[in-house]
């Protein structure tokens, strides 16, 4: 964060961004916002003088905002003492409490402060926080940013600099600028589904939550580029960021087929591409496995490999457009070569011969794939109810070829990091921060069972 007479250098172990005149040290759950190199001078991590405040719930939003909580930035996230905090502390099946491995998997690397955002006196403790601070991110509603006064336009007097992203479901305008937006309904209403599943079968979601992480990456973008605004012009913005706009835009070239020709896109067998023959799944004698022929050369490889060179010269099949007009029959009999023999051997002639192909995975043998290991995917946390804590690294890196162990901690509990907050980066003394617990800024739910002071007694 960009500070009038301090600086917030991060380290290895935990310190805090610096603001107003000084540097800050963290405590309780702790951020790591810098790395050590070879000769133990701190590093700054790419986001280590970046700290955010995340009025943020479930999934999509946390998301985004750990991706950059990875990157370095300090999050601190704002629960709601009266809802008990963030809904994805309670997602089934594995919860302990208000401990949980869903949450866990979307919140590493943040801070947790319960604040009643309702309550005047918690709305003197947020505007205190954006004058040290560069992001207010929220998921929520489209017109409730409005509502709560977190919009640039209500907090500009504060910080000029500020950043105020909204990741909603519609955004702030239009019709359904005040409905509630969620993956699933979105992969309905964005015509996901209706091109998701088998010929004839009912409309399908996709596996995973592909709206809420696809839109969380956006939102994570869209604060990047209004950080480099306000660094580079000295006044903050508006980022209004939404899943349904992000559904729509990952229709691509569906979309602009339709809007353009009128193409009507169909469900196709295994999982087919809708243009690109072959580009699909195939049933082996023993399992399932995928194969890509984007390019003309990877036809004539695979069908050299699979034992059907004639094919490669079968004026049917000799270009891409011809394939995708006589779909039916070059399936036909390539479906049926791929049953008669296993997918390891598959594999293993389609991987000499330089052909895209690989398993149908399971997630766990997804997991066991050594590029997973390779490429240092799992990172390991340690929770006081859980054990080690396994769980998949950002794909973002930005300088360091590899993660280390150090730059990842567990989950906040809930209001665990009210003491850095409060006194590390603010400087409330004790006398402020009771006449703000018996003026209900925190809740009368800001602790946890955990933690059964009220926030006076997390100062440092």
């Amino acid at each position: 964060m960009t500070s009038s007479n301090g600086t917030g250098n991060g380290t290895g172990n935990g310190t805090g961004n610096g603001t107003g005149n000084g540097t800050g040290n963290g405590t309780g759950n702790g951020t790591g916002n810098g790395t050590g190199n070879e000769t133990g001078t701190p590093e700054l991590a790419p986001l280590g003088d970046v700290r955010i405040i995340a009025i943020e719930q479930y999934g999509a939003g946390p998301f985004g905002s750990m991706h950059l909580a990875d990157l370095g930035a300090e999050v601190i996230k704002i629960e709601d003492p009266q809802a008990k905090g963030d809904v994805g502390r309670y997602i089934p099946p594995f919860q302990r409490g208000e401990d949980n491995l869903f949450f866990e998997s979307l919140n590493r690397n943040k801070r947790s402060l319960s604040l009643d955002l309702g309550n005047s006196a918690g709305r003197q403790v947020f505007e205190d926080l954006v004058r040290h601070s560069d992001v207010v991110y929220s998921n929520m509603r489209g017109d409730v940013p409005a509502k709560l006064g977190i919009r640039y336009e209500d907090l500009s007097d504060l910080n000029p600099a500020i950043v105020c992203c909204s990741l909603s479901g519609f955004g702030s305008t239009g019709p359904r600028a005040a409905q509630p937006g969620y993956d699933y309904i979105i992969q309905g209403l964005a015509g996901w589904m209706d091109i998701t599943g088998e010929p004839g079968g009912p409309p399908s979601k996709s596996g995973l939550s592909l709206v809420d992480w696809s839109g969380g990456y956006v939102a994570a973008m869209a604060i990047l580029a209004g950080l480099h605004v306000a660094r580079r012009d000295g006044r903050g913005t508006d980022c209004d960021v939404s899943l349904f706009d992000n559904a729509i835009s990952l229709l691509t070239y569906l979309a602009t087929w339709n809007l353009t020709a009128g193409y009507v896109p169909a469900r196709t067998r295994h999982s087919a591409h809708p243009s690109i023959v072959p580009f699909q799944n195939f049933q082996t004698a023993d399992g399932w496995i995928v194969v890509g022929c984007a390019k003309e050369h990877f036809w004539t490889k695979l069908v050299e490999a699979i034992g059907l060179p004639e094919l490669a010269g079968d004026e049917r099949f000799d270009s891409l457009g011809k394939r995708y007009t006589h779909r039916d029959e070059v399936l036909a009999l390539l479906e049926k070569r791929f049953l008669e023999r296993t997918k390891t051997e598959w594999l293993s002639l389609l991987a000499l011969a330089g052909v895209p192909s690989a398993p149908v995975n399971s997630i766990a043998e997804a997991l066991r794939d050594p590029q997973v290991a390779a490429r240092h995917l799992v990172a390991e946390t340690d929770h006081p109810e859980f054990g080690v804590v396994q769980q998949i690294v950002s794909a973002v890196r930005v300088g360091a070829p590899e993660p280390t162990a150090g730059r990842f901690r567990r989950a906040p509990r809930r209001n665990e990091d009210a003491g850095h907050v409060l006194g590390t980066v603010l400087g409330y003394d004790a006398a402020r921060l009771e006449d703000l617990t018996l003026a209900g800024a925190f809740g009368t739910l800001a602790a946890t069972a955990d933690q059964p002071e009220p926030p006076l007694g997390f100062l440092p």
